[in-house]
């Protein structure tokens, strides 16, 4: 991937995420928060975090908002970087999706105080159903690993 592709799809992926994450602040839900779609096996649902991954840190969301900011830009120095050497196309896509994800959680921190996560996976696994991702977190978790990987090589 060239870098301008690179660049453009994490801005892509942040701003569709931030689109889903205004429209489920604005979408009315059943009496009990969840919508069920795909059969069940999708939970819609709106959750404020104000912290990190799983709620950590919601009582110092100003600290996890200038290690979002401080991450967000050393992963775009990161991708730049890597972009220069020779050619690795999993780590530029891993740090593509990195980027992207943390573009749109780090916008939330600052912009509305919290990250709005939106939906859940309709497993019998009770608490693993009661955590709430959005598109960004999937992004982050595939990207890391996919740079993790593609800088190993």
């Amino acid at each position: 991937m060239t870098g301008t592709v690179c660049i453009v799809f994490a801005i892509l992926i942040g701003s569709m995420d931030l689109l889903i994450k205004r429209h489920m602040e604005r979408r009315e839900l059943p009496a009990d928060g969840t919508q069920s779609i795909l059969g069940g096996k999708i939970l819609l649902r709106r959750s404020y975090n104000k912290g990190a991954a799983f709620h950590i840190g919601e009582k110092k969301s100003t600290l996890v908002a200038v290690l979002s900011v401080f991450l967000t830009i050393a992963t775009a120095v990161c991708l730049i970087v890597s972009l220069g050497q020779k050619r690795n196309p999993l780590l530029a896509a891993g740090l593509t999706l990195l980027l992207g994800g943390a573009f749109s959680n780090t916008y939330d921190r600052l912009k509305r105080k919290y990250v709005v996560d939106y939906f859940s996976f309709g497993v019998r696994c009770r608490w693993l159903q009661n955590i709430v991702f959005n598109l960004a977190d999937f992004c982050i978790i595939i990207g890391a690993l996919l740079a993790a990987l593609g800088g190993a090589q």
